[in-house]
């Protein structure tokens, strides 16, 4: 299924490694560099935030399900549902929003106030992908936010390189309950199966090695008796699973998705936030902007990773740097600009130090 984004981009399949060069349509001039007081409101009101518990079967989600996997250098692979896949078998998914019948019909990958496109992965999540595997990032005990997380993979990423927490977020609770719990569960499940080997591997340290033939009838016994590998048997358990117990998913604006989490005691604060491709549009910047500023924690990073210029909606970097500018609460940095076809950059956030 073919569609066309609202910035003038045409969608593609994306593979990290090809450059993420994308070609340009025509572009929408009227629209190329709005001020930033001149807001495009949404076409829809607002969504009311809410959190979203995954089901107590959450295999169920995997059902037919076709993944792919992501592999950028000395990351850990990164599974998720293939999109083509997932676009064809829309009609069959559970949407409450109808954003999957009306992103087909209107053959548009956003739709102000409706869908914010958190179905695709967009170029720049690879560049930020491949920012923290050339800085060796781990993560390791930290609290981290995916913020308009579409498929989840900088959390998930975060989730395999031993955060503490992780939760997601997205506009669309569709994009959340269809796309990133599956996500994450795809990743929780073969992290069960690493983390089985590992113990089989440890528990075997000191102690005479058993025949390989033994541990294999074991094993065939197991897969007889049960009728299905120990893999899914582990998936079936989900629900318990320890990683999956690290991460809580929720929908919703941003500024209803702060005020729910405000009410919380204590409420979150977050050493790395995560948000890539979200500044496209000029009138959500106060919201982004209140949001990072009353969850990142105090000596916390912000990561942004984002295109020059949305053409069409009339957001882009340079809007959002004179925003942060004029607001004073954040020093903004560029740690990587792109320099070939429309240019990206991933830069980062963090609070000013008082003078």
């Amino acid at each position: 299924m073919s569609f066309c984004f609202n910035f003038d981009v045409p969608a593609q399949t994306t593979n990290p490694e090809e450059g993420h060069e994308i070609p340009l349509q025509h572009e929408k001039k009227d629209n190329a560099a709005k001020p930033i007081g001149e807001k495009t409101k949404p076409a829809e009101p607002v969504k009311e935030a809410k959190e979203h518990l995954p089901q107590s079967d959450p295999q169920f989600l995997l059902t037919d399900a076709v993944a792919e996997t992501i592999t950028i250098g000395t990351l850990p692979p990164l599974h998720f549902l293939n999109e083509t896949v997932f676009e064809k078998t829309a009609a069959e998914r559970e949407d409450r929003e109808k954003i999957l019948s009306r992103t087909a019909e209107q053959r548009s990958d956003l739709i102000s106030g409706v869908y914010e496109g958190g179905l695709k992965v967009w170029e720049c999540t690879y560049d930020l992908l491949e920012l923290i595997e050339k800085d060796g990032e781990t993560f390791g005990g930290k609290a981290v936010l995916d913020l308009g997380c579409g498929a989840g993979l900088l959390g998930i990423l975060a989730l395999k390189r031993g955060a503490r927490q992780v939760h997601f977020q997205d506009y669309n609770s569709t994009v959340i309950e269809q796309l990133t719990v599956p996500n994450v569960i795809l990743n929780c499940q073969e992290e069960d199966e690493v983390d089985s080997e590992e113990d089989k591997k440890g528990s075997g340290k000191g102690k005479v090695k058993e025949e390989d033939d033994c541990e294999k009838k074991v094993k065939e016994n197991d897969e007889e008796n049960d009728g299905i590998s120990p893999p899914k048997k582990r998936a079936a358990d989900l629900s318990q699973d320890p990683h999956l117990a690290k991460c809580r998913f929720f929908s919703g604006d941003w500024s209803t998705f702060l005020a729910l989490v405000k009410k919380e005691n204590p409420q979150p604060k977050y050493d790395i936030i995560f948000t890539s491709e979200t500044i496209y549009n000029t009138a959500y910047y106060p919201a982004l902007h209140e949001t990072l500023h009353k969850l990142l924690a105090p000596d916390g990073l912000v990561y942004l990773s984002t295109k020059s210029h949305y053409f069409g909606v009339g957001g882009g970097l340079h809007l959002f740097e004179t925003f942060v500018e004029q607001r004073g609460v954040f020093s903004l940095d560029h740690l990587w600009d792109g320099e070939e076809g429309l240019q990206r950059h991933v830069v980062v956030l963090r609070f000013r130090k008082p003078l």
